[in-house]
């Protein structure tokens, strides 16, 4: 790979990428609206479950990562020791900090700070979610933040790639160890069969679609194809939380301040996280269209995988899915504001 990508004009983000906080804004009023109006319906879809596994939920959580996983391409892993240190500090922040930071951060909050705003079970399920968020690294919206800064496409699929394949042996271990720590009871068996079923599956499937598609048509082929099935994603992430907060209404409804309340931390962890990450790069002297990407990978989460194993570990309408909700509505306007902020310090980096 050469040093430097040539600059290019950054593409302009579609509609639903660009207003997804809204979207989930009105999917949440549609969900609090629905779950009130006929709450016999959202009984019933609950009940449709196998082996702790919510079957609608599942099939919609297939339909918003099976898209994802079409874009992984492991053949760019042969190019990782080109230039290592972009994928350094993104594995660095990924795995050995960013999860034992929002669970230090969880715990500081829904324990302590909030401890007189939230009952003491409401406090470990929240806590819960936000653990199984920032242990789950973005793998697809990350490729949105960084064509929006003009980072090296290349390279920042090499890092995706990586993730994608340390996030299948490394998921459940720091999830289980972390909600251990935290004197949250969970079962393995159910946190691997979560695994299997939202990562192993859908990366498989995903693979072999890329692969047959490769064959007919290249990279074009993939993209056309990925372009044709992205409204099946968007409508599973939709309905997925209008689920959730259909089951959660009366709760919310009660209680409005706790979304809030899960806010909190989540934006100190992704600001400070992205600070840390993008520091890192700096002294390092990473070129600017490597260290913008590997910053903003480590501040975005993989919230489609957050939901699905929250749900499927502590229910449809636990707190955990819950709190791994509003790491969808407010991680759009946060990762905008940083590629914003990126773009703006362009110059602190070289090349």
């Amino acid at each position: 790979m050469a040093d430097q990508c040539p600059p290019r004009t950054p593409p302009v983000m579609g509609i639903f990428e660009r207003w997804l906080s809204l979207w989930v804004a009105l999917a949440i009023g549609a969900g609090l609206l629905l779950g009130n109006i006929v709450p016999g319906l959202f009984q019933t879809l609950a009940a449709l479950e196998i082996a702790s596994v919510n079957l609608p939920v599942a099939l919609l959580i297939w339909a918003m990562v099976y898209p994802m996983m079409i874009g992984v391409d492991f053949t760019a892993l042969r190019d990782i020791g080109e230039r290592p240190k972009g994928l350094i500090v993104t594995l660095l922040v990924n795995w050995l900090i960013k999860p034992f930071t929002m669970a230090a951060l969880g715990v500081l909050f829904f324990n302590h700070v909030f401890a007189g705003l939230i009952p003491p079970d409401e406090a470990q399920a929240y806590l819960a979610g936000v653990i199984l968020l920032g242990a789950a690294p973005c793998t697809a919206m990350v490729f949105v933040w960084s064509q929006l800064t003009r980072g090296d496409a290349t390279y920042t699929l090499v890092q995706v790639s990586v993730n994608d394949v340390i996030m299948v042996f490394a998921f459940a271990p720091i999830v289980a160890f972390l909600l251990g720590v935290t004197d949250i009871a969970v079962p393995w068996e159910t946190l691997v069969l979560s695994v299997v079923l939202y990562i192993v599956i859908p990366l498989i499937a995903g693979l072999l679609t890329r692969a047959r598609l490769m064959a007919r048509g290249g990279e074009a082929a993939v993209d056309t194809f990925r372009d044709r099935i992205k409204p099946v994603t968007v409508i599973g992430l939709l309905v997925t939380v209008i689920l959730l907060f259909g089951f959660q209404g009366q709760v919310i409804l009660e209680t409005p301040l706790v979304i809030a309340l899960i806010a909190v931390p989540l934006l100190l962890q992704s600001y400070g996280i992205f600070a840390l990450a993008y520091s890192l790069a700096r002294l390092w002297r990473i070129p600017f269209n490597v260290a913008a990407p590997c910053a903003l990978i480590g501040t975005s989460n993989f919230f489609e995988l957050a939901v699905a194993v929250a749900i499927s570990l502590f229910g449809l309408g636990s707190g955990a899915a819950l709190a791994t909700v509003v790491g969808v509505l407010v991680e759009v306007p946060v990762m905008l504001s940083l590629v914003a902020f990126a773009n703006r310090t362009r110059h602190w980096f070289p090349g």
